[in-house]
Formats: structure tokens, C-alpha cells, sequence
């Protein structure tokens, strides 16, 4: 029973991260649009730009990529190497689905490591009026988080039908 529990508690959990997740790389993509045509009318009408914008656009960028890339693992959409699959026999797929997934998750979660040790490395050299750009930097730490979760409820929720393309 507590396996049950434990899945029905993963999927709802996944069910809640994935709503937020929409609803962030949805207000994400409508700012990088809504400020590449506020800088393409600035540019092409008062021939200057609004300055700021494109670092903000830069960040606005990862944002929809790192969520994007969170939305497509939940989905079970995302690139999968499955090298082993290639070369174990059909029966084996399902039995490899939550090994697989519990190492992708290791593996996400090491590139958090390192996304932490290069936004620190940010933070401490930034001056004082970038501080605030460096703030956007985070998301490549909270974006490795995000997938590393996704993995790790991939593989305690188990394989999913394969997903129509």
C-alpha cells in the first residue's frame, strides 16, 4: 500500500509543479515577446534602444528553454538516450524505465551542483548594478533542480504510455 501512496503522492505532486511551470513559461514567452517588439519598434521608429533589454531578453531565454525542458520531461517528450534499450531485449525496456530515470536524475542534479558554483562565482564578481541580472542567473541551478525532480518522480511514478507523436 505505501508504494500506491507514495505514486499517487509523486503524480499529484508532478501535477502541481507542471501547472506553476506552464504558468511561468507562459508569462516568460509573452515577456520575450512583448519586449523584442517594444526594442524592435524602439530601434526601428526612434532609432535607439531601450537599454537592459536585450540581457533581460538573454534571461527570458533560459526561462522558456530550462522550463520548456522541465515541461517536455514531464511529458516523457524530451531527448532520451536509451542506448540500452538498443541493445537489451523488448521485455527489458519497462525493467530499465526507473533505473534509468533515478540516473538522470543524479546526473541533473550534478549539473545544479555546478550551476550553483557558477552563479556563486557570478554573484561574488558582479558589481553592484548587476546584481540584479545575476538574480535572473538562477534559473540555470533552479532549471537543473526542476529536471532533476521531474526525473526522480519519472522513475517513482514509473513508465507512462509512450506519448503520440
Amino acid at each position: 500500500m505505501a508504494g500506491t501512496e507514495l505514486r499517487t503522492f509523486a503524480l499529484r505532486l508532478e501535477r502541481g509543479i507542471t501547472r506553476f511551470e506552464t504558468w511561468l513559461v507562459g508569462i516568460s514567452l509573452f515577456g520575450l515577446l512583448s519586449l523584442s517588439l517594444a526594442q524592435i519598434l524602439a530601434r526601428n521608429l526612434f532609432h535607439t534602444g531601450l537599454p537592459g533589454i536585450d540581457a533581460l531578453m538573454r534571461h527570458l531565454v533560459l526561462y522558456v528553454t530550462f522550463l520548456g525542458a522541465a515541461l517536455a520531461t514531464e511529458s516523457r517528450r524530451h531527448i532520451r538516450v536509451d542506448f540500452l534499450a538498443a541493445w537489451l531485449p523488448a521485455r527489458w525496456n519497462h525493467r530499465i524505465h526507473r533505473p534509468a530515470q533515478a540516473f538522470a536524475s543524479l546526473v541533473s542534479l550534478y549539473f545544479l551542483q555546478a550551476g550553483l558554483r557558477f552563479w556563486q562565482d557570478g554573484w561574488q564578481h558582479a558589481q553592484a548594478g548587476e546584481r540584479g541580472l545575476v538574480l535572473l542567473d538562477l534559473i540555470i541551478p533552479a532549471g537543473f533542480g526542476l529536471l532533476a525532480l521531474h526525473f526522480l518522480l519519472c522513475a517513482l511514478i514509473g513508465p507512462h504510455p509512450e506519448p503520440e507523436v
